[in-house]
């Protein structure tokens, strides 16, 4: 089988032993006969798998239990939507640290009244914001955590005056989370915790019921809390491999394990970012992911930006060609991208600065 390093965005590299369970899932689902994509969502067989997926939520980031844990569709793209349904009801407020938080504001501004708090478009969201204050006169705060394309995240938990609203698509379970601090995190799940088609979203019971327009049906968290992420069939097959991503993640220590593993991974490539003479980081080094390092070819050495990518691929290196709208290169390091695969791209990036020396 051909060796591939995979540093793609999201979809993401997931677990082999959640892949390998997949497939035997596929074939036959728990002894049934059936393969998961075609049992019923309500067998006792699958409601199994939902109460499984949902401890183990709970378990792996300490949710408390003012908190319901929810599976939907539709992605973080249709949360942006959801949010401002469910939470604005006279005036929201948002912190535009990249593309995805400056769409998840534009569909508040379309129902509402929402103000952007502080934003740092201004150098192509290349660092966090600084200096700025949450209004109190708001509805809710909402916050982008980590930023993929552009490779800055907030690696803290905000004190809010009023309800903090989080995207983490891309940096769940990475890191401990002090939920207790949030009236809602969601995402989509392609980036940390299992396959594209679940999206996962986790609420504060007593923050819903506060505003007073029509929410549509399926908008409605309230409608998934009652339908116990059952109202209508769910995504089973991208739940179940999510589950078993879950499994994975507490058999190898949990999240406090893997987060000493994403801090060696991000710091291991940095420094050789930081070390090598081609290539320079383009986040502020104060504001870093440890998901996403962004990097481009050093002024001077633009015009092998091509041959590099080209020069890494012949050496299994995949997806580490910057996000079509910014350039240069991107190597994701979630969850389940082993150290093995950040030392061959490290030796990738030494073996080439000899070679243009």
């Amino acid at each position: 089988m051909k060796k591939a390093y995979n540093f793609n965005a999201g979809p993401c590299v997931l677990p082999k032993a959640a892949i390998d369970s997949a497939i035997d899932a596929l074939k036959d689902f728990k002894g049934t006969g059936m393969s998961v994509i075609e049992v019923s969502h309500r067998s006792k067989e699958w409601d199994a798998v939902m109460d499984e997926c949902r401890a183990l939520w709970k378990e792996l980031l300490n949710i408390p239990d003012t908190h319901e844990v929810l599976f939907m569709a539709g992605g973080a793209s249709t949360q942006f939507l959801c949010v401002p349904m469910n939470f604005l009801e006279k005036k929201a407020a948002y912190l535009e640290t990249g593309v995805w938080a400056k769409k998840a504001y534009k569909e508040a501004a379309g129902l509402g009244d929402a103000v952007v708090v502080a934003s740092s478009a201004d150098k192509t969201f290349s660092y966090i914001p600084k200096g700025w204050s949450i209004p109190t006169d708001v509805d809710y705060f909402h916050i982008t955590t980590n930023n993929t394309i552009y490779g800055t995240e907030i690696r803290r938990d905000i004190d809010s005056p009023v309800p903090l609203i989080a995207d983490m698509s891309s940096d769940i379970m990475s890191r401990p989370v002090d939920v207790g601090k949030y009236a809602l995190i969601y995402g989509g799940a392609q980036k940390n915790v299992g396959p594209a088609g679940v999206t996962f979203a986790i609420i504060r019971r007593d923050a819903l019921g506060k505003v007073s327009h029509y929410i549509p049906t399926m908008l409605n968290y309230q409608t998934h809390i009652d339908g116990k992420s059952m109202f209508n069939t769910p995504p089973v097959f991208s739940i179940y491999v999510m589950n078993e991503t879950l499994k994975w993640l507490k058999g190898i220590g949990g999240v406090e394990a893997i987060n000493k593993i994403n801090v060696k991974k991000a710091q291991m490539l940095y420094d050789e970012i930081d070390r090598n003479s081609l290539f320079v980081g383009t986040a502020a080094k104060e504001d870093r992911s440890i998901m996403n390092v962004c990097f481009v070819m050093a002024e001077g050495r633009e015009a092998l930006q091509d041959e590099f990518l080209s020069f890494a691929k012949d050496r299994g290196m995949v997806g580490i060609k910057g996000h079509r709208s910014v350039g240069g290169f991107r190597a994701s390091l979630y969850n389940a991208c082993p150290v093995e695969a950040v030392e061959a791209l490290i030796a990738t990036m030494q073996e080439f600065e000899k070679l243009h020396k």
